[in-house]
């Protein structure tokens, strides 16, 4: 499937009940390059999902109602409904929003070929590189996942300096740990809700989830023998199985 450039006048006839992934950029509201290459691939690539671009500079009804506020937004559609936005949207974004646009269409399959393309997939993806996660997909993608690997999480936030510092650390961790630990990212500022129930005073702040149990939190940029020292320690824990079944 191509990416198509979506209008006022084509979007209802292109996007319909579709799912769909729209992204809305004007081409001088920093959207990241690394963004597009990998959303342009995507769209080449991913079948059932339809891609779209609108310029909300041109076509200003669609961005008045997707509240466009001068900064590349992606939106996330099912059945006519937005199911999700992402301001500045990163590369490592996709992956997650598209299997939850697939999740989407899976969950309204007639129950045997649902039944059957579930265990198709079962086997599950090896992530190699931190995924952005969000207060709606936090429970899945780090409480429950860490019931099949450690999940450390960063909570960061695009202004803060040594959160850059520590992203790159993490990329080569993410990607040297793999299929070992899962690495994701919160942002704070877009991700109000988990920053306070974590209580997030200061970023970045690491976290890691094993079994479900909250097992270490830190604020500060650690250094990369600290990471991997912390990724060993959390790979070789043991939870008793007690313990386990009661975070289950």
């Amino acid at each position: 499937m191509t990416l198509i450039a979506l209008t006022d006048s084509n979007f209802s006839a292109y996007i319909g009940d579709s799912a769909a992934l729209i992204l809305i950029s004007n081409g001088n509201d920093k959207l990241r390059s690394d963004f597009k290459t990998a959303f342009d691939k995507a769209a080449d690539e991913e079948g059932g999902i339809v891609f779209g671009r609108v310029d909300p500079s041109v076509y200003t009804r669609l961005g008045e109602r997707f509240d466009y506020q001068h900064k590349s937004l992606l939106i996330g559609m099912y059945r006519g409904e937005v199911l999700w936005r992402r301001s500045r949207p990163w590369a490592s974004d996709l992956p997650d929003y598209i299997g939850q646009l697939q999740d989407a269409i899976a969950a309204d399959l007639p129950p045997e070929q649902g039944i059957a393309e579930a265990e198709a997939e079962e086997t599950a993806i090896v992530l190699d590189k931190p995924l952005d996660i969000t207060d709606a997909t936090f429970e899945q993608e780090a409480i429950q996942a860490s019931h099949d690997l450690p999940v450390l999480v960063d909570f960061w936030a695009e202004w803060c300096g040594p959160c850059r510092q520590v992203s790159p650390i993490l990329e080569k961790l993410a990607g040297e740990f793999a299929g070992q630990i899962r690495v994701v990212k919160v942002d704070t500022d877009a991700n109000p809700g988990l920053s306070q129930a974590f209580q997030i005073r200061s970023i970045p702040t690491i976290a890691v989830f094993k079994q479900g149990k909250l097992i270490f939190m830190q604020p500060g940029a650690l250094p990369e023998p600290s990471f991997r020292e912390l990724i060993k320690q959390a790979i070789e824990l043991e939870i008793p199985a007690d313990e386990a079944a009661a975070s289950a």
